[in-house]
Parts: structure tokens; C-alpha cells; sequence
């Protein structure tokens, strides 16, 4: 019987995956407040969609303060370091690689990753040209800007590439900003809830699969 509960429970964690389609609004400190909406959608990359639906639940926000530590203009804006080093060392957790089914073209975002396989956590980045390149690497793109490109076009470029990664995941925004005090910073970055259809789609999906688990004891009989 308990073999069977952990089944069940396993089949359901399953189900618990982000939404097909859903878009995400980033309110910046660029010019005071401005915003950059991104639409993301789990065909392109499952697995990393599935993780970014779990940092920016509420009991997470992981994103919320985040400082935009990586500003090359003519590649990329990187972020996705928490202000908290607690918070960061939480999810420091791999998630598995996806295939490349997008390309890393002006405003397509992607985990960063090293170059190891399997090596995505938390740190995304917008690219700001034709980065298709990095394909091969296997730098997954799952969402693309919609709206707001001239806002991360606008992000402070002053600092490149200077702000120490291991120092912001030891010390957090403290170290940012004393070090770097014009950096710019996500405020917020919050799910635009999923249309009806979509949201019904993924609710029916779950209540399947959990189903199906509740009758493995009598099928197994």
C-alpha cells in the first residue's frame, strides 16, 4: 500500500507542470518603472519552462530584486542571482538539458549555463542580436520578448560584464549595491494567468493523470 501512495504521488508531482502557454510581465527599474513582457510557451523547452513556472510562484518570486549583472550590448543582459544568497543556494539545483528547438535570435531568452551538460538552475539571459551560434551549445530558448525590447535594450550597460557572479551569490544584492550602485534591477516579475482554455487544458491533464494513479491498486489486483 505504501508502495502504491508513493506512486500515486509520483504520477501527480508529474502532472504539476507549468501551463502550454503563459506570458510573464518584468517590471525594471529602467527609466523609474518600465516593463518588458516575455511569452513562453513548454513545447520550446519543458524542462526549463517547467522551472521557470516554479520560480515565479508566490511562495518564490525568485526573480523579484534581481539585479541585471551581465550587460554586454551587441550579445546579451544576464540575470538570475536572488538578492538573497539563502534564497539562491536553495535552487541550485540542475535542471535537465532540452533540445533546441528555437534560436537564440534578438529577443529570445534562455537559461545560462556552463559547459557541462545538464548544468541550467536559475540564470536567464535576453539575447540583443542574432546569437544563433549558440545553438550548438545547447542554449535552449523557451520565451520570446513581445513587447518592451526598447526597455531591455535600455538596461545600464556601464558595469559589462564586471560584477563578480561568486561574490553576488555569497553576498547577495548587498554586495551590488555598494559595488555597482547604478546597476538596474527587476522589481517584479509576475505570471499573466493563462488564457481559459489553456489553464482548462493543464487543470484536465492533472485530474487524468491522478486518476489513472488512483486505480493502480485495483488494475494491480
Amino acid at each position: 500500500r505504501l508502495l502504491l501512495l508513493l506512486v500515486v504521488g509520483f504520477i501527480c508531482g508529474i502532472a504539476a507542470e507549468a501551463p502550454a502557454e503563459f506570458n510573464v510581465v518584468f517590471t525594471t527599474t529602467v527609466n523609474g518603472g518600465s516593463n518588458f513582457t516575455v511569452t513562453v510557451q513548454r513545447e520550446w523547452s519543458p524542462n526549463g519552462v517547467d522551472r521557470f513556472w516554479s520560480l515565479l510562484q508566490p511562495d518564490t518570486r525568485y526573480y523579484d530584486n534581481n539585479g541585471f549583472f551581465r550587460v554586454v550590448p551587441g550579445f546579451v543582459v544576464q540575470w538570475g542571482i536572488n538578492g538573497n544568497p539563502v534564497v539562491t543556494a536553495e535552487w541550485d539545483t540542475p535542471i535537465p538539458d532540452d533540445p533546441v528547438i528555437k534560436s537564440n535570435t534578438r529577443g529570445w531568452m534562455s537559461f545560462a549555463a556552463t559547459s557541462e551538460p545538464n548544468s541550467r538552475t536559475t540564470q536567464l539571459f535576453i539575447n540583443y542580436q542574432d546569437n544563433s551560434g549558440l545553438d550548438s551549445s545547447g542554449f535552449t530558448p523557451f520565451a520570446q520578448v513581445i513587447s518592451g525590447m526598447d526597455v531591455v535594450d535600455a538596461i545600464y550597460a556601464g558595469y559589462g560584464q564586471e560584477p563578480n557572479q561568486g561574490l553576488i551569490q555569497a553576498e547577495g544584492n548587498a554586495y551590488l549595491e555598494s559595488e555597482f550602485p547604478l546597476l538596474d534591477y527587476i522589481i517584479t516579475a509576475r505570471i499573466v494567468e493563462p488564457t481559459e482554455d489553456t489553464t482548462d487544458n493543464n487543470a484536465a491533464s492533472v485530474l487524468f493523470h491522478c486518476f489513472f494513479a488512483m486505480l493502480l491498486p485495483f488494475l494491480l489486483i
